[in-house]
Formats: C-alpha cells, sequence, structure tokens
C-alpha cells in the first residue's frame, strides 16, 4: 500500500510526485528556519513544483482537513487508553498533539495539495533510477 508508485508513498515520504525520488522541501520539516518551504524544482527529474505564484496557498483547506482528522484519532485514541479522562483534558491532549505535529501538517499539506495537480510517471522515475545508478557505478 505504501510503496513506490502509489501516491501515499510520496505523500508521506515528501518526496517529488512524478519520481518519488527527489526531496519536495528544501529541508527536515522541523527545521524551524526553512519551515515546509518547497523546492522549486525536483533536484531529480527537474519537475517544477511551483505552478503558479502562489500555488501552495490551497494547501490551507487540505491543512485543516488533516488536522480535523488527526483531532478525530487523538479524541478515539484517548477514550480507548484512558476511558474516564475528563474533557479538557482530552482536549489539552487534542491541542498538545495538534501543536507538536504543526510543521508535519503543514509539510504533508502541501504534498498533498501538489499530489492533487501532478501525477506520478513511472517511466520518468525508471529513467531517473537508471541515471542514478550510472552515476553510482
Amino acid at each position: 500500500m505504501f510503496r513506490q508508485g502509489s501516491r501515499w508513498y510520496s505523500i508521506l515520504r515528501l518526496k517529488c510526485p512524478r519520481c518519488q525520488q527527489g526531496e519536495f522541501l528544501e529541508s527536515h520539516p522541523y527545521t524551524f528556519s526553512d519551515l515546509n518551504r518547497v523546492k522549486n524544482h525536483c533536484p531529480q527529474c527537474g519537475l517544477k513544483y511551483q505552478l503558479e505564484p502562489s500555488f501552495y496557498y490551497g494547501s490551507m483547506y487540505v491543512s485543516y482537513a488533516v488536522g480535523v482528522a488527526l483531532a478525530v484519532g487523538i479524541f478515539v485514541l484517548t477514550q480507548l487508553l484512558a476511558p474516564g479522562m475528563s474533557l479538557l483534558a482530552v482536549f489539552g491532549c487534542i491541542v498538545g498533539g495538534l501543536v507538536l505535529l504543526m510543521p508535519w501538517i503543514g509539510a504533508v499539506s502541501k504534498s498533498i495539495w501538489a499530489h492533487i495537480f501532478m501525477a506520478y510517471d513511472p517511466k520518468v522515475a525508471r529513467m531517473v533510477q537508471d541515471k542514478r545508478a550510472k552515476n553510482k557505478a
């Protein structure tokens, strides 16, 4: 399900939507100096990530949905692991979890947004793999 070639592979690993090998972000999501800055092009296949100015503003809607899904997940987890927990404590767990995951949520949301408009191309992926194999040899 999360093997190379699936959308989830490159979304969760923050890889290029087309070749699934190049890095999508300038740095790790928790590097606060470059917080979720998307590269201009894929370093492996050359795909332009910025389709238009302000392209990633739409990822805010995806970020909201991912945040709600994680909040529901945290709520269910707290109810399963600590059924007698007060609502205020559950709320604190949800807020704490969302604050800790905020950089990751932003990065994954941008990746999901890019995957809506850009598709995986197995031919390009094979070409990039072949090029990398030649460079190693």
